[in-house]
């Protein structure tokens, strides 16, 4: 079937119209994992391992799904997560996803590779802004963009700590790609076939690392791959004091995006951070990690009480939103569920995604027998 946005009624569809739409190198550095990418596909398989228990005969005409998180007020239970160089994949770039993100009353992550300016964004939308951090070893970059977050009326900073060094993305090694794209014969092979992704790119406003440019080369004017920019710009010697350190300079909410181990979401909670995102990053660093939904359940018995859980990777339908909640997250996150929608058709796919996640989470609420977000519970979950 020919994919349409109209006829896109889940992330599988958008991915497919995502896939029609972009060249290939671009395309797969979106769907694309590490190594054999088999915790990228455990993340969403993960969620088939557990059923919902439904309760029935409990009024639920009128459902509220809002929750708060990191003192955020979300109108939904699922934000979108930062993810790198958007622009890359439609020319409105996170200017497509905050204006989508506003107008379903939810959360917008911005990452520190991100292609559209801190100003511009904190601009543009009212609604929770997540700003995330690279721990670079430029200090001087680092303290730059966490002024320059705090300038722009973000409301949280979320430091990213699995990407001590770059995973080993093996898709990007057989397209040859890097940001910004490499011509060769191969990708302009690629970028001929896609004329509208091509024309977009090649005659809008110049590609960059809107917040990084003025600090590296690599990335906005030297062509580099992601895996060899954690690998070569990114601090390897960064620690829990560092860590704290940042947390205390950014004197607002603070997350740590990464988290997996009981171990290290005890530390989080003794560092002063307000939230942790439970990620493998996924599935593009660590493959063989376990997947964010199978660590919920021990880390919010171990922590629950004392910092917001956020489910991070492999979220494709309402009903794992509702599996995580019930686990013990206090709210979701998703990259490529808005991004194959981003370059499948810019703000209008975005909103489609988001639209499409927020009338499945209100419907499989109602078909769980429960009205409020806090209703879901343990005990309406089982594994196989």
């Amino acid at each position: 079937m020919f994919r349409t946005l109209k006829n896109s009624h889940n992330v599988e569809d958008l991915r497919l119209l995502a896939k029609q739409r972009l060249p290939g190198p671009i395309f797969h550095y979106i769907d694309g994992a590490a190594d054999d990418e088999t915790t990228y596909r455990r993340n969403t398989a993960a969620y088939a391992d557990c059923d919902l228990v439904p309760n029935v005969l409990a009024g639920v005409q009128d459902v509220d799904m809002s929750v708060t998180v990191m003192g955020q007020k979300l109108a939904m239970p699922v934000f979108c997560s930062p993810t790198a160089l958007q622009r890359l994949f439609h020319h409105d770039g996170e200017r497509a996803v905050a204006r989508a993100a506003e107008k379903f009353g939810t959360m917008f992550g911005v990452s520190a590779l991100g292609s559209v300016k801190l100003a511009e964004i904190g601009a543009m939308i009212s609604t929770p802004k997540l700003f995330q951090f690279y721990f670079h070893k430029d200090r001087g970059l680092n303290d730059a963009m966490v002024e320059r977050a705090k300038a722009a009326k973000f409301d949280t900073l979320a430091l990213t700590v699995d990407t001590i060094t770059g995973g080993n993305r093996e898709r990007d090694l057989y397209t040859g790609f890097t940001s910004p794209p490499r011509l060769t014969l191969k990708s302009l092979a690629s970028f001929a076939t896609h004329p509208g992704w091509a024309l977009n790119y090649f005659l809008r406003e110049k590609f960059e690392l809107a917040e990084l440019k003025d600090y590296v080369d690599q990335g906005s004017n030297v062509a580099v791959s992601i895996g060899d920019y954690f690998g070569s710009m990114l601090d390897q010697s960064m620690n829990w004091d560092d860590a704290a350190a940042l947390r205390e300079k950014w004197g607002g909410p603070f997350c740590l995006k990464g988290i997996m181990s009981v171990t290290d979401a005890r530390k989080a909670v003794e560092i002063g951070a307000d939230a942790i995102m439970v990620s493998n990053h996924g599935g593009r660093q660590l493959d063989g990690s376990r997947s964010p939904f199978d660590q919920i359940a021990e880390i919010a018995d171990a922590v629950g009480n004392d910092i917001d859980i956020i489910c991070d990777g492999g979220i494709r339908r309402g009903t794992h939103v509702i599996k995580a909640l019930a686990a013990g997250a206090k709210a979701c996150s998703g990259g490529r569920m808005y991004l194959y929608a981003l370059a499948a058709a810019g703000q209008p796919g975005v909103e489609k995604a988001l639209g499409n996640m927020q009338r499945e989470i209100e419907r499989d609420m109602k078909l769980m027998g429960v009205t409020r977000i806090d209703q879901l519970n343990r005990e309406m979950l089982r594994y196989r």
